[in-house]
């Protein structure tokens, strides 16, 4: 704890049931709703649990602390942490977090974004109630806009699905519940500068995983919140750099167990879930995007795909048209999933990640033009059928690393 400064402390107790922890940085104007919702939910469904609301900040100048602090929690003890100056991440947040709670000991933590406005008092009795049931790990399952979350939808959930065989849909959605034990689990391992940042849930959720802790999956209705687009290019590196480094490190269990395909328990109906927030895309901004990152890695790129497949995405460059299929993505992450178990060191690791970049955005772009006329669910279906594309085909990378 000798980095976290400690700002405030109403908890009196020596141990804690269920802790509801609040990543954040400058949230100020939406952290005070978060926690009213939040403290509602405890008071509702967990009156006779000792309970608590954790932010975790990082040293927001905008006056988050103050609206935490301020913000109505109708009698639920309320702890503030926050990095030191200058250091950011939600990584670290959680490191944080991890290391403050390790001391109570607590039965059940529920994470959730500081960012969310669709929030209800239901969402903690959500998540945290399949863990004190006897699950260790429970992701969200939301109502969620195609263009939101695209990391997701092309890279995360597909390749979980291809290589892990885990039908987890939203495997770096912000909101999750845990065990006391997890936690121990992660706080244990080794975090890398990535994980540190934005690459710490699929970190979690690979870990979980990977770990054998049991999980399952809740229904928590739309997600609405502040779009992550203007973020999208820093987040792209450090969630792939964590996902290729994670799924690597435990290659024997994918590779050689041909592990079975299976959805996790759900909580909740899928049938309940509402329409999606609306959300604006700026398709020119996306394509002038991928041009400009192919233009900076053009060469690395034709290195690392197959010859066909660098012939096409060589000609959509030229042309400015890009046409990218599901299944010639699936051919381009595998591809450079292997050159990332190949590099030598990190610093090439990172280049390749940031050379996958460019086709990513090609791939966003391709996306859009597939699904502009369909409808949500229509789009939901065509990101399914990517996920079972990968995993059919992951016999592609399988050959090349054994």
């Amino acid at each position: 704890m000798s980095k976290d400064l400690l700002v405030r402390n109403d908890l009196k107790d020596a141990s804690v049931d269920l802790v509801v922890g609040i990543p954040s940085y400058n949230e100020a104007d939406n952290i005070a709703f978060v926690v009213e919702q939040v403290a509602k939910g405890l008071k509702k469904y967990y009156p006779k649990l000792n309970t608590a609301v954790v932010n975790a900040d990082n040293f927001s100048d905008d006056g988050t602390a103050d609206q935490f602090l301020g913000a109505e929690s109708f009698g639920i003890p309320k702890v503030y942490l926050s990095t030191p100056a200058g250091i950011k991440g939600k990584g670290n947040n959680f490191h944080n977090l991890f290391s403050y709670l390790r001391n109570y000991k607590p039965q059940a933590v529920v994470v959730v974004d500081a960012d969310l406005r669709s929030i209800t008092p239901g969402w903690p009795r959500s998540l945290a109630q399949p863990i004190l049931e006897g699950y260790e790990f429970v992701a969200p399952m939301y109502s969620r806009n195609e263009y939101d979350g695209t990391i997701t939808n092309l890279i995360c959930y597909p390749l979980l699905v291809g290589l892990l065989g885990k039908q987890i849909r939203q495997p770096i959605g912000g909101d999750f519940a845990f065990s006391g034990k997890l936690m121990e689990h992660w706080i244990t391992r080794s975090w890398s500068k990535s994980v540190r940042q934005y690459g710490v849930d699929i970190f979690m959720t690979v870990e979980a995983l990977m770990g054998d802790f049991p999980v399952a999956q809740t229904v928590l209705g739309s997600k609405i919140h502040k779009p992550s687009a203007p973020k999208l290019g820093e987040m792209f590196t450090q969630v792939v750099d964590t996902l290729f480094s994670r799924l690597l490190a435990c290659k024997e269990r994918w590779v050689t167990s041909g592990i079975i395909s299976e959805t996790p328990p759900v909580y909740g109906s899928t049938e309940q879930l509402s329409e999606p927030q609306e959300l604006g895309v700026d398709y020119k901004r996306l394509k002038r995007v991928a041009a400009e990152e192919f233009a900076s890695s053009q060469k690395l790129i034709g290195q690392i795909l197959p010859a066909e497949a660098a012939r096409k995405v060589q000609h959509m460059f030229d042309v400015h048209r890009f046409r990218i299929s599901s299944f010639l993505w699936v051919h381009i992450v595998y591809s450079f999933l292997k050159a990332y178990s190949c590099a030598g060191n990190r610093a090439e690791k990172l280049r390749i990640v940031e050379a996958l970049k460019a086709l990513y955005f090609a791939r966003m772009v391709s996306f859009i033009r597939e699904t502009l006329e369909l409808s949500h669910l229509q789009s939901e279906k065509k990101i399914l059928r990517q996920g079972a594309l990968f995993r059919s085909n992951r016999n592609i990378l399988i050959r090349e690393l054994t």
